[in-house]
């Protein structure tokens, strides 16, 4: 993070420490959506085996979102090929987006159109049948830990963002390339540039420091910073 701090520059590097892993929980509550009756028990005995709880079970995309609204599950096992007006790429998109609920794909097989379509969901995880128990788990462990820590992280932004907008200094962020990615309100005083205008602009563009003396244009020092 760049400060800029009239007259004087200061710079600050904040570090986030996200290393820490999160077990998921061995009772976490998951739903299972597979329009094979004795597939969907199947799935439902190897959870029951692997000590986490199936919350429901139910036969398609509809049932799918409207289940978890009712029961607000940790994880939703969503079989991609469903009958019915709405597949488990429908149903994960709409689960994913009103419920922030995560969603591993379980498929045996799906077409490539299909399978960028899920992509597009951006699931946390996809289960090949058949499958053995040790990948079921590891798929829903690893499905919680990305959660958790995406969840951690937007929760982090929101912090960052309304610390650095409520403080009386001015604060300029660059990504590596020195390309500005947040101005606070008093960085916009400053420089006279909105942030929405100095998105993207390279920071030699929206601020520049000036020599008392001389009053010309100085080189920046971030730019020793962005280039170390």
């Amino acid at each position: 993070m760049i400060e800029a701090v009239e007259p004087h520059l200061r710079l600050r590097l904040q570090n986030h420490n996200t290393s820490k892993g999160t077990n998921a929980v061995a009772s976490a509550r998951i739903l299972i959506v597979e329009d094979e009756g004795i597939v969907a028990e199947e799935i439902r005995s190897r959870l029951k085996r692997l000590r986490y709880e199936a919350a429901a079970v139910v036969f398609s995309g509809e049932e799918a979102i409207k289940k978890a609204e009712e029961t607000h599950p940790d994880l939703v096992l969503m079989d991609i090929r469903l009958r019915g007006d709405i597949d488990g790429v429908e149903a994960a998109q709409e689960i994913r987006t009103r419920f922030d609920i995560p969603v591993v794909f379980v498929t045996a097989y799906a077409d490539e159109e299909t399978l960028q379509r899920a992509k597009m969901t951006e699931p946390y995880g996809y289960i090949f049948k058949p499958f053995e128990d040790r990948e079921l788990r590891s798929s829903i462990e690893m499905a919680f830990y990305k959660h958790s820590i995406e969840r951690r992280l937007r929760e982090s932004e929101r912090w960052l963002a309304t610390t650095l907008k409520s403080i009386g200094d001015a604060v300029i962020a660059t990504n590596a390339k020195g390309r500005v990615l947040f101005m606070n309100p008093v960085a916009e005083a400053l420089t006279g540039w909105k942030h929405k205008d100095a998105l993207g602009k390279d920071l030699t563009e929206v601020f520049n420091i000036v020599g008392e003396e001389t009053h010309e244009i100085v080189k920046n020092p971030v730019e020793k910073v962005i280039r170390e």
